[in-house]
């Protein structure tokens, strides 16, 4: 009986359920809460952008949103709206991720919603929109993200009138700005913000200290907004902070934060910033925290012990400060770690061997420190995929332990002092492996070549050894970048002829003992870098790479005719090898070549005209020392990258090319030791950046006379034009304004060498007649060649001048008068060479203010009188003054008489007063006169001294006379 009631009561209860579901449904779909104003406004708002998937920051699955709003339908169903149960008024918008674009205007229906509480438009693309004042209409907004959405521009003021804002993001808009007062008036208005989001933004201000009174504040982001000045030094009371970042902030400054002992931080980033000194003890209360990153400061000191005590850590970068001493051993609390990076310190001895017990490490970095000791055995690093030690001062052989890591993807351990031989490898994980510039030797492991993941390595620069035959890197399938180069490994080559490496990118050989024919079967569709110089090779079976960049096969035994390279080349090199016959026109087709360098081979034949024009990006043309004949290509390309031409040590002949004129980027120029017969090219000054100009050895003539460019030749600081047939006086005009010789200051440039990232500029410059050849081009050399030509008349004064300059040949010309004195100005000279001229006259005594001077010859010439003494002449031979009989004194045979020791110099100044040489005198008769003096009252006979004087002062009178009138002669 009981059970037929239950019965009726649950089918009464069902039936009263479906009515009012029933009468539920009828309804919703009879009433809409969107009213219809609101409806119209967002699909107004619908048409006024499009849909573009372009935005990849987005944090959560992104889809257009906006898609889906459809006419008809209630507005509050639509994705990203959300309305008032009871009004029916839009109060949150939710677009982010909404593959929104386009531009909001002023008036754009956005702004017609004044009971919105929430706004998120975030990762969508409004380039072109600004933060308009409309924002600052909605005045119950409580949550307002605009992040990463393209907004640029002043942020309107309005903004800080939003006085409910709990949430702000504005962060990743980086054309957004504040006006000068715009974020002040902002922190000082929004009193009840949690979460302050600004990363990005221009802000350019000092950080507001009222900021740390906000005891609400949950989130702080200012990272790269410009803030400078000095972070607050008191302690931070903000016991609800979980994130705080500064980072980016390359001129904000302070300490490390101190925080009281009641607080959630969280996150903590100070990188790229201006912080320093050292960590406190009172970093240890920052027991909640889990990233800390305050790399690339500039924190000193050591790193405390305190912090065993942030036991949350999962992240602590470190690197790039100057940290000293020891790691402390505080790795027994920190198990959290996955990630520890300490790298770019100054930190010392032993790594703690506590650290082997991180089994959630993943990352470790400790490279570029001074660190002496690897622990071991370590039984930890389970997790341990990346192992970065290099730059050290290990040594001793590799760990054992470290073969045995089972996680560990990529290690690094160069630039240390590993010795012994590499072990076998236990794992297949490796992807990464470098233990270049090391002392390792012996040979390459075979386990290595059954490590089928990986992708790059690095065993450059070691002691290696032993035969390496191609089919080894059969398994290597997913290989793309090897460096085997400075090592003593030789290669054999395999008779699968199958295609080996077919993802190789970079290969590096250079320097081994590799030799024969090249037949390797590699990389046809993938190799771009591929560098065998400093080998044995004598040929290719071919040059198959479709996609090559960068050949370099220099300083090989390369034999028979140029193998042209594949037409993606940019940089090509077969310089230093036996190549001969002619240079085909194909290699023309290289259209994207930048560097060619074809030097020191046996070439001949003529130069194919094309190759003055065949590429835009032509930068380095080196063809020195082969057996070109003929004349240099006469066209170039308007609008070239030209910076280096070098037609040295050939047979060229005829004309210097007018055409050079249009090389505005030229900065070398060598024709030397050619057979062009041509006067000097006085329209090269104008090229305005041409430094190295080098003409020697031809059969150029004339007066090289004036020029009627204004300012020739601007940026010339070598120049050589010896053993030529140039006449007349020496070429004051250009070198007055050789402006690249004056006053280098070298405390203030980067030195550095002449050249490209793969080739650097060598130039032959002669010193105490030998040819030496300079392999770099340091920017700071300047030298001036113009011997062996038949210039004469005197040497002009502004040489003076040039007081940077570090070489100067005169040699073997018809130049006459004097030494100028001006040559006291050149204090950075090293060289100089006068010799086999018709000077006359007294070495200047200033020139021993030189010190830098080395090489001096003045030999041949009609000097008289003594040598000056002191500072570098002290060290110059005889060979330096040879062929002037009127010299005397060291290191010459020859004794100065008396009159050629005393008799005043012609080139000092009028005054003609010389304090040194009056003060040596003074010093002199002061010891002569007093013992004089003594002997004479000793004697009793002051009668003698009297007579003495007298006689003296006779003869004197008579010099004064003569010289007076010597030198009244001169003048008249």
């Amino acid at each position: 009986m009981m059970s037929k009631h239950l019965l009726l009561c649950f089918l009464f209860f069902l039936s009263c359920s479906q009515l009012l579901l029933s009468s539920c449904f009828s309804f919703s779909n009879s009433t809409k809460i969107c009213p219809h104003g609101q409806s119209l406004a967002l699909l107004q708002l619908k048409q006024s952008f499009s849909i573009k998937n372009d935005n990849d920051n987005c944090e959560f699955p992104s889809f257009p949103k906006t898609e889906y709003w459809k006419e008809g339908s209630d507005c509050c169903s639509w994705d990203g709206v959300i309305c008032d149960l009871v009004t029916g008024h839009v109060i949150e918008l939710e677009l982010s991720c909404s593959w929104i674009s386009g531009t909001i205007h002023s008036n754009s229906s956005l702004f017609h919603f004044p009971h919105l509480q929430s706004l998120n438009l975030a990762f969508n693309d409004f380039s072109g929109s600004s933060v308009l004042d409309g924002f600052g209409r909605f005045s119950s907004l409580t949550n307002l993200n605009l992040s990463d959405a393209g907004f640029s521009g002043l942020i309107s003021p309005e903004i800080s009138h939003l006085s409910n804002l709990v949430s702000l993001d504005l962060s990743k808009n980086y054309g957004a700005e504040f006006s000068p007062h715009g974020f002040d008036s902002l922190v000082q208005n929004l009193t009840k913000l949690q979460k302050l989001h600004l990363g990005g933004i221009s802000i350019s201000s000092v950080f507001p200290n009222s900021l740390l009174n906000r005891s609400s504040l949950i989130s702080l982001h200012l990272s790269a907004c410009g803030l400078h000045g000095r972070f607050p030094d008191h302690d931070i009371h903000l016991p609800k902070l979980e994130l705080l970042y500064l980072s980016g902030n390359r001129d904000l400054s302070g300490n490390f934060p101190r925080f009281s002992e009641n607080n959630s931080l969280i996150d903590l980033a100070l990188f790229f910033t201006n912080f320093s000194g050292e960590l406190p003890a009172s970093m240890g209360n920052l027991k909640s925290l889990q990233t800390l990153d305050i790399s690339y400061c500039q924190f000193s000191g050591s790193i405390p012990a305190s912090l065993e005590n942030l036991t949350q850590i999962t992240s602590l970068r470190l690197q790039s400060n100057h940290f000293s001493g020891q790691i402390p051993n505080v790795f027994n609390n920190l198990r959290n770690l996955i990630s520890l990076q300490l790298s770019d310190n100054n930190l010392s001895g032993q790594i703690p061997p506590s650290i082997g017990n991180l089994t959630n490490l993943y990352y470790l970095d400790f490279s570029q420190n001074q660190l002496g000791a690897i622990p071991s055995p370590v039984n930890g690093f389970s997790s341990l995929s990346f192992l970065y030690l290099g730059y050290n001062l290990f040594d001793g052989t590799i760990p054992s332990w470290l073969y045995t890591l089972p996680s560990l993807v990529s290690l690094d351990l160069s630039h240390n002092k590993f010795n012994g031989r590499i072990g076998e490898f236990q794992f297949d994980s490796w992807k990464s492996i470098d233990l270049s510039m090391n002392e390792l030797h012996g040979s390459i492991p075979g386990s290595l070549f059954e490590l089928v993941n990986l992708a790059s390595l690095h065993l450059s620069s070691n002691n290696l050894s032993g035969v390496l035959e191609t089919s080894k890197f059969e398994k290597l399938r997913n290989l793309y970048d090897l460096d085997l180069s400075n090592n003593m490994l030789s290669l054999t080559m395999s008779s699968n002829s199958n295609p080996m490496l077919p993802n190789i990118v970079r290969v590096d050989l250079s320097n081994n003992n590799i030799s024969g024919i090249l037949s390797w079967n590699m990389g046809n569709d993938t190799l771009n870098y591929l560098n065998l110089s400093y080998n044995s090779l004598s040929g290719f079976e071919m040059l198959p790479w479709s996609r090559m960049e960068a050949l370099d096969l220099h300083s090989n035994l390369l034999q028979g005719p140029l193998p042209t390279p594949p037409n993606s080349t940019f940089f090509f090199s077969v310089s230093h090898n036996k190549l001969s016959g002619e240079i085909s026109p194909l290699i023309c087709k290289a259209s994207s070549m930048q560097i060619l360098d074809l030097s020191h081979n046996n070439f001949g034949g003529m130069l194919p005209h094309c190759l003055g024009n065949f590429s835009n990006y032509l930068s380095v043309l080196n063809l020195r020392r082969n057996q070109f004949h003929g004349i240099i290509p006469q066209t170039f390309l308007k609008g070239n990258s030209i910076r280096t031409l070098d037609f040295s040590n050939n047979q060229l002949e005829g004309l210097v090319p007018r055409s050079l004129i249009i090389c505005r980027e030229l900065e070398v120029l060598d024709l030397g030791n050619n057979k062009i017969n041509d006067t000097f090219p006085h329209w090269l000054g104008a090229i305005p950046k041409l430094e190295v100009l080098v003409l020697r050895s031809n059969r150029f003539h004339g007066y090289i006379g004036f020029s009627k460019i204004k300012s020739p030749f601007m940026s010339l600081r070598i120049i050589d034009l010896a053993h030529n047939d140039f006449e007349g006086d020496l070429p004051e005009m250009y070198l007055k304004n050789l402006k690249a010789t004056m006053n280098i200051d070298e405390s203030n440039m980067t030195r550095k060498y002449m050249g490209e990232a793969y080739y650097q500029d060598s130039i032959m410059v002669t010193i105490k007649g030998l040819e030496i050849e300079f392999v770099r081009i340091l920017n700071t050399f300047t030298t001036i060649d113009l011997s062996s030509n038949k210039f004469q008349g005197e040497i002009p004064d502004c040489i003076g001048n040039l007081n940077s300059l570090r070489g100067l040949n005169l040699s073997h010309n018809y130049l006459t008068g004097h030494i100028p004195l001006s040559f006291k100005n050149l204090k950075m000279l090293e060289s100089l060479d006068l010799s086999s001229n018709k000077l006359s006259g007294r070495i200047p005594q200033e020139l021993t203010s030189l010190t830098f001077l080395e090489v001096l010859n003045i030999s041949q010439n009609h000097l008289t009188g003594f040598i000056p003494q002191g500072n570098q002449f002290q060290t110059f031979g005889n060979d330096s003054y040879n062929g002037n009989s009127g010299l005397c004194g060291f290191p010459l045979s020859k004794r100065c008489t008396t009159n050629e020791v005393l008799e005043p110099s012609q080139e000092i100044e009028e005054s003609g007063f010389d304090w040194k040489i009056t003060l040596m005198g003074y010093g002199c008769g002061l010891v002569i006169g007093f013992s004089l003096g003594c002997l004479i009252f000793l004697s009793g006979k002051p009668e003698w001294l009297v007579w003495i004087i007298d006689k003296n002062i006779h003869k004197k009178i008579v010099r004064n006379k003569r010289s007076t009138h010597r030198r009244g002669a001169q003048r008249s």
